[in-house]
């Protein structure tokens, strides 16, 4: 009976640990759900975040000059109007929303190895490189 008794007590003393494992558990899965949440809600506002300065600097090049942003920006005539008509309101809008509004205009691996490069001569790997875009958004334009 004494060896009986000691295995019960054994017993519940491997439940109590059992149920405080449980428990840490829930308490770690209940932290690391809310750090991914954090995490998530930043990202979102610094899209917000990044999607009105997007729209802020686009509207302030357009109405500063309107052939130089639409280059720049990789936009067209159209878009560029667009994008000079919209209201403070209408901007925030945007902005609010959790699609990136930018996006890397280049494609192509020969222009991202001349902006990487680490020559001697960088001006010349950046000019070449606007070249190469410079041609591609007239051909997207045209």
């Amino acid at each position: 009976m004494k060896t009986g008794f000691k295995t019960m007590i054994r017993i519940r003393e491997l439940q109590l640990c059992l149920d405080t494992t449980v428990q840490n558990w829930d308490a770690v899965k209940q932290r690391l759900n809310w750090r991914i949440h954090m995490k998530a809600t930043r990202l979102l506002d610094e899209i917000r975040e990044t999607n009105l300065s997007y729209l802020l600097l686009a509207q302030q090049l357009i109405r500063e000059d309107r052939a130089e942003a639409t280059f720049r920006l990789g936009i067209s005539e159209e878009v560029a109007e667009l994008i000079d008509q919209l209201t403070t309101a209408q901007v925030l809008r945007i902005a609010s929303n959790n699609m990136l509004m930018c996006r890397f205009r280049f494609d192509d691996e020969v222009v991202w190895n001349l902006l990487t490069s680490h020559t001697k001569d960088r001006s010349v790997s950046g000019m070449h490189a606007a070249i190469i875009m410079s041609g591609k958004a007239v051909g997207v334009t045209a």
